[in-house]
């Protein structure tokens, strides 16, 4: 029996998929299902249609994440849309980028393996140990990681399009890793490189209170590198207050608020009135650092008695230009990666 159109694309699309030459990091690890015994559910994600398991890959014993998509269920642009990432990920190579080890097709499933990042994301810390945001140090550990990451992909003429916590991994020794690659825009087109793109990220529902004004705007003006800046500024708002801008706004209303101008802040002594700091319990129990030797801003005091409002506390100076910075609504005034690399934030570390 023929296959209908749509059945045959998404299966030239698979062997597409399989076919695709891996990055010599991919080589030491076999393509074959059974040479990895999957373990726990650790994740969801692409609008549910991907399983993350923690998985143990069988010839070494070491442990990795698999990715599973079972393309069967996917519509054509979500195939190639997978597709674009495993292009990416050939030629991409960065110690601050996610290291693949191998892709390929199993029983109509899309499988990927990366190496297993024992904390998880930088949203999974917050969700689960600080939920009032982390240590200014902490913070700026993780973001210069982002910014040495985006300043690669910046410089491989991509676009990330899609930073935010939960696309920020941190493995077992604490290193930081940026993710969510299958977002990422060329800017070159037919060997040049364009001044700004057009193209609005697809199925990003749920990326959107990180997305620059210019992004949503989706006008004539277009978007650059700099779009991935601002939204660095509010992953910073995102880490340090606990939450995320915007994360409760109607689309339309977001929309308007960004192109209005209205800019995030961080949450502190500096930016909340002196009278709404009064006492109340912070939502998390634990300390909002990470590591030793950072202050435990949510520690009971010595005297036994609760702690402040969670939001007690002041951050420096330059923490505050490094946000406002990201966060300009003109994106040609936000410093590039790399320029915000020589920041005063992260001399302080």
């Amino acid at each position: 029996m023929t296959s209908p159109p749509e059945a045959r694309t998404n299966e030239a699309s698979s062997e597409s998929i399989a076919s695709s030459p891996k990055r010599d990091n991919m080589s030491s690890y076999l393509p074959d299902i059974s040479c990895y015994e999957l373990l726990t559910i650790i994740g969801k994600g692409f609008e549910e249609l991907m399983t993350v398991n923690l998985a143990q890959y069988k010839p070494s014993g070491e442990f990795v994440t698999v990715r599973r998509v079972n393309l069967e269920t996917c519509t054509n642009e979500m195939v190639a849309f997978l597709q674009g990432e495993l292009h990416v990920s050939k030629f991409f190579s960065h110690p601050n980028l996610v290291p693949y080890k191998a892709a390929f097709i199993a029983d109509n499933e899309l499988w990927v393996v990366t190496s297993f990042m024992a904390y998880g994301s930088a949203k999974d810390l917050i969700r689960t140990h600080f939920m009032d945001g982390m240590s200014e140090l902490a913070m700026a550990y993780i973001l210069q990681g982002v910014l040495k990451a985006l300043d690669y992909i910046h410089h491989m003429g991509y676009v990330h399009r899609s930073v935010k916590a939960s696309h920020i991994l941190i493995s077992a020794d604490g290193k930081v890793y940026l993710s969510g690659l299958r977002s990422n825009l060329s800017m070159i087109s037919h060997g040049q490189r364009l001044k700004v793109v057009h193209d609005f990220p697809k199925f990003s529902i749920k990326v959107l209170p990180w997305l620059s004004p210019e992004v949503l705007q989706q006008n004539l003006q277009g978007y650059d590198a700099k779009s991935d800046i601002y939204s660095v500024g509010i992953t910073a708002c995102e880490l340090a207050n606990g939450h995320v801008p915007f994360k409760d706004m109607p689309a339309t209303q977001m929309l308007l608020e960004k192109l209005n101008g209205t800019v995030p802040c961080l949450l502190d002594t500096t930016t909340i009135p002196p009278e709404e700091l009064t006492m109340k319990p912070s939502r998390s129990g634990a300390s909002s650092s990470l590591g030793e030797g950072m202050a435990a801003s949510n520690a009971r005091a010595s005297n036994g008695e609760a702690a402040l409002h969670p939001y007690h506390r002041t951050f420096s100076s330059y923490f505050h230009n490094f946000v406002e910075q990201c966060l300009q609504r003109n994106p040609d005034l936000r410093p590039s990666a790399n320029a915000l690399l020589n920041h005063s934030f992260f001399k302080q570390q």
